[in-house]
């Protein structure tokens, strides 16, 4: 049995009924609990259940930031992010009342929750919160206008999956004009379920491609060494490696070459990390085409093309969305 608490809100899920029966019971006579039944909305997340499987999504969620907005009304856009375009602290002017901003920001990253389509956006717009200018705050509205077009986006588990983990990542070498720190991007799947994502500024400059994608391997398998222990605790533990894409051959190559050489002591701890998962069949690292990486709407604004291709092979669906 697993039991999430946030506050006092409680979601309980079990193979055995009765089990449930009995917590319930037991929490009510020390607490005096309410209960709410099967699982339909929690924590501003729609749940729908049926035989094919569960979709989430944060409909609600995000019609109401669009109400607060004032953007019910606004005309909509298919991409969260013009392709190719950076933000900057000195890009534009300083805003007067940035708790605005700041207000719109936190409500979009709660977003994220369920909605991995603008994870790269929000993170680019969460870097900005000390001093936003004009030029951030029309970037955040482009993600309004982005939601207006597909509110009801969520992601679909379905039931019956084999239970193996797939594994995407991927970087964006020097992304940052500012800093010319690398974006590390990594989609985690549990059969074709999408079950953990990130887009995250690197800490540290890489000094080459190779460097940056194998920073980004190692917090991947961090990543994956959770999940698996995660799962172990649930009870379904992984019958073989967790499959790892990477699209980059030298990084492949730095984690399969147990051997260091002057160009990788830099970053031999992350060497260690990686290598000693790939020994220990943790995980299994392929070689994937740029194409098929599906990580890379993580790291970078993609075209209308690439972002509708990006979103189909997240898993995710639109239940409000016209047949």
């Amino acid at each position: 049995m697993a039991v999430l608490v946030y506050v006092d809100d409680i979601l309980v899920t079990s193979p055995d009924l009765h089990m449930i029966e009995d917590l319930k019971s037991w929490l009510d006579d020390a607490f005096k609990i309410k209960d709410l039944g099967e699982l339909g909305y929690f924590l501003g997340i729609d749940a729908r259940i049926d035989d094919s499987g569960l979709n989430l999504c944060q409909r609600k969620y995000a019609l109401d930031i669009l109400s607060e907005a004032g953007f019910l009304g606004c005309k909509s856009v298919n991409t969260p992010m013009v392709q190719g375009y950076h933000l900057h602290h000195d890009d534009g002017t300083i805003l007067s009342d940035i708790s605005s901003y700041r207000r719109l920001v936190d409500h979009l990253l709660y977003l994220t929750a369920i909605r991995p389509d603008i994870t790269y956006a929000v993170q680019q717009l969460s870097q900005f919160i000390d001093a936003p200018t004009d030029k951030h705050l029309s970037a955040a509205h482009r993600v309004l206008r982005y939601l207006k077009n597909v509110p009801g986006q969520g992601l679909f588990y379905p039931k019956g999956e084999v239970l193996h983990l797939n594994v995407f990542s991927d970087s964006d070498w020097a992304a940052c004009i500012e800093s010319r720190k690398s974006i590390t991007g990594y989609c985690i799947f549990l059969g074709s379920a999408l079950v953990s994502w990130k887009a995250k500024k690197q800490a540290t400059v890489s000094r080459s491609s190779s460097e940056t994608e194998y920073r980004a391997l190692a917090s991947t398998v961090c990543e994956v060494h959770w999940i698996t222990f995660l799962l172990q605790d649930l009870h379904a533990p992984m019958q073989k490696p967790a499959t790892l894409f990477c699209d980059n051959k030298s990084a492949i190559a730095i984690a399969e070459n147990h051997v260091f050489h002057e160009r990788t002591k830099h970053i031999e701890i992350d060497c260690h990390l990686v290598r000693e998962k790939v020994s220990n069949d943790l995980i299994k690292l392929l070689l994937v085409s740029s194409s098929n990486q599906i990580a890379d709407g993580f790291t970078k604004p993609l075209p209308i093309a690439l972002f509708k291709t990006f979103t189909s092979k997240l898993g995710m669906h639109d239940l409000h969305a016209p047949t």
